[in-house]
């Protein structure tokens, strides 16, 4: 049995947005300054968020007189400071479900940058990683390759779902199946806020389990997702071993598996009676 755990990245394995460590510190500025910026562009242009954003990155590089390469971008990633037990939760958890008989898939889907994530300790343990790209000429990011904007982020869980993950591939996608690879109501979806709605309600919807997370002290920044009964439930960003993230994570792959073992012996018997007949 599989089951995938598909995360948000920002504020819900990291304890804020990737560009606010080494990115915005090597040009010289604060965060506030940068996402300033950012937002006058927005509502000077009227533009999408991300582009937006992305520009900035490319535009604030040049005026800096900085090569934003790939290498750049990975190195930017090495910073980024994870909430606590992060770094070991992958192993520990895959190794609680694998007691039980499950197998899990991890998996991101990101508004921010995938060259940041890939610089990160813990992107080796991630099936695949959906996250904005740049397109390089002579090695340097000019043109955003893939933007993933909020709305978008359903279409990743589709494709996780199909196991349809090379994201160019929109024709197997869009195509009529009756079998999924991973069913919704194996899907357990972590994020940190209104951004993440659509993934969160899609999954929970479908059976699956939505998680808050929120930083300890700013509960409030959560209330209106747990409120509107958008989420199964709500967890500090603490995933060490015996913490309430890591206990609910933990019953609900039990539950999972123990669902699917009833569904599993259900289809025997009815087969068995079936051959009888």
């Amino acid at each position: 049995m599989k089951i995938a755990l598909i995360y948000d990245f920002d504020k819900t394995l990291s304890i804020t947005d990737m560009q606010n460590f080494d990115f915005i510190s090597k040009l010289g500025l604060k965060p506030e300054e940068f996402w300033g910026e950012t937002g006058k562009l927005i509502e000077n242009e009227k533009a999408d968020k991300i582009l937006s954003y992305m520009y900035m990155m490319v535009r604030a590089c040049k005026e800096k007189n900085i090569k934003l390469t790939h290498e750049y971008l990975n190195e930017c990633g090495k910073s980024i400071i994870l909430y606590d037990g992060v770094k070991d939760w992958f192993l520990r958890i895959n190794n609680y479900a694998a007691s039980i008989g499950v197998e899990l898939e991890h998996y991101i889907i990101s508004s921010g940058n995938f060259e940041i994530l890939e610089g990160t300790p813990i992107f080796k343990y991630f099936t695949k990683v959906f996250g904005c790209e740049f397109i390089y000429e002579n090695g340097v990011a000019v043109w955003p390759k893939i933007a993933v904007n909020y709305t978008q982020k359903t279409q990743f869980v589709v494709r996780i779902a199909k196991g349809v993950l090379d994201v160019t591939d929109d024709d197997t996608l869009n195509k009529k199946t009756d079998n999924l690879r991973i069913e919704y109501n194996n899907m357990i979806y972590l994020g940190d806020g209104i951004t993440d709605i659509p993934c969160m309600q899609l999954i929970k919807e479908r059976g699956g389990f939505s998680v808050a997370i929120y930083q300890m002290g700013k509960e409030d920044k959560i209330l209106p997702i747990v409120e509107d009964n958008r989420v199964n439930i709500a967890c500090p960003g603490d995933y060490t071993d015996g913490s309430k993230l890591d206990k609910a994570i933990k019953q609900t792959i039990a539950h999972m598996k123990l669902l699917s073992d009833m569904k599993d012996n259900a289809k025997l018997e009815l087969e068995s009676i079936l051959k009888k007949r």
